[in-house]
């Protein structure tokens, strides 16, 4: 078993590089989910795009940002530190807020959004590997549910946020993507200045891993494949958006519907990783895949808008049991000497899949019908959940 790098003042505490980053990710996620239920709006009502734009915008700067994903995980591996990578990321995410802003035509906002999605895959692996070499694997699913409770209110209170701001100044979005720099650049100070990469692993030696997708454990490449069919029918919460609009949300009200999706895993992120811990990883992952299949279905279905508020609810629930536990998963079939790259193989193959997830979703909801991408949806995540239960897994994860 490989030994933190910091280790906590006691045995049930959290060490502080992880309690620092989940706060850092709080801010970060405020600043985004401040404005981001507004994309599809602002793209479709403000700029006039039409709706395969969305699919657009978020599948190209998903996909085309991936690479770095992996890229960024390997690279943190052999230089032997985390932390430049992740400041670099977190810059970059701050800066594409007030981009948007200034967008007068939805390629600007691609622009803005690949920046920002750029950020996120320098960061995304080598944060996570920083957050496994600060705790033991006993607390792993403890230390990861943090981190996404943490990430979760800051998500919640974002909409709020950005709903109070409308509510006192209709219609003046533009300034809202101008005011979400603020925390973000608060992450980004926070970052720099207080949190140290552990001498451990700064004096690392810095050679190369020899890294190849063969090398991967076998039961880590099965997963893969799992979670690349589940990717496929996960495509971008903005069709979410979408449908809700067309059933009659309005803008401000889109808001609130992420404070309600985000409300559950802000107050039960944490309680579902310490869970998987005690009970193991699969279980949680197979119910969440399953209440995403009925929240797609849901979705497909719907004939009010008084529904929605409900999916968003159950969404809620599907991401609470698996975004922790996934990257806690992931985290225990990693080998722990090439942790970054291989966690950064994960997020490429998510990043991937997400232009062919949104393409889909967009050409279905513009050429067939509203309800077609999310009957897509719920049959990927059912069959996902099925391969998951039945894969020959690690029997304890």
């Amino acid at each position: 078993m490989v030994e933190p790098l910091e280790k906590p003042t006691d045995s049930n505490s959290l060490s502080r590089t992880v309690r620092l980053l989940g706060f850092i990710s709080l801010c970060t996620d405020l600043a985004s989910e401040m404005v981001y239920p507004l994309t599809p709006s602002f793209l479709t009502r403000v700029l006039g795009a039409p709706a395969w734009t969305v699919g657009i915008v978020e599948g190209v700067a998903e996909s085309t940002a991936s690479l770095l994903k992996f890229y960024s995980g390997w690279l943190s591996d052999r230089v032997g530190q985390r932390k430049p990578f992740a400041v670099a990321g977190y810059g970059l995410g701050a800066i594409a807020k007030p981009l948007i802003a200034l967008s007068g035509v939805w390629v600007q906002v691609l622009g803005a959004r690949f920046l920002d999605r750029v950020g996120k895959g320098l960061r995304a692996a080598p944060r996570d590997a920083l957050i496994a070499e600060n705790c033991s694997a006993k607390q792993r699913g403890r230390a990861f549910g943090f981190h996404r409770s943490m990430d979760t209110t800051g998500a919640l209170l974002g909409p709020l946020l950005g709903f109070w701001f409308l509510q006192q100044y209709p219609g003046q979005v533009r300034w809202l993507y101008g005011i979400a720099f603020l925390p973000a650049l608060l992450g980004v100070v926070i970052l720099t200045l207080l949190v140290k990469e552990p001498k451990a692993r700064a004096n690392a030696p810095q050679s190369s891993p020899q890294f190849t997708l063969h090398g991967l454990s076998p039961s880590y490449r099965r997963y893969l494949l799992i979670i690349g069919l589940f990717s496929l029918g996960n495509s971008s919460d903005a069709f979410l958006l979408l449908r809700s609009q067309d059933l009659g949300i309005t803008t401000e009200q889109m808001l609130l519907l992420y404070a309600v999706f985000n409300v559950m895993e802000a107050f039960f992120g944490m309680s579902a990783g310490n869970l998987s811990d005690r009970v193991g990883r699969r279980p949680l992952l197979v119910a969440g895949y399953l209440v995403f299949a009925l929240v797609y279905l849901g979705f497909a279905t719907a004939q009010s808008a008084s529904v929605v508020w409900v999916l968003f609810a159950f969404y809620g629930l599907y991401s609470t049991l698996t975004q922790g536990v996934q990257k806690a998963f992931v985290a225990d079939l990693v080998h722990p000497e090439q942790r970054g790259a291989e966690i950064g193989t994960f997020y490429m193959l998510v990043g991937f899949a997400a232009l062919p997830a949104s393409l889909i979703a967009g050409w279905l909801y513009t050429n067939v019908s509203v309800a077609a991408p999310f009957y897509f949806g719920a049959i990927a995540a059912m069959l996902s959940a099925l391969l998951l239960t039945s894969s020959k897994l690690l029997t304890n994860l």
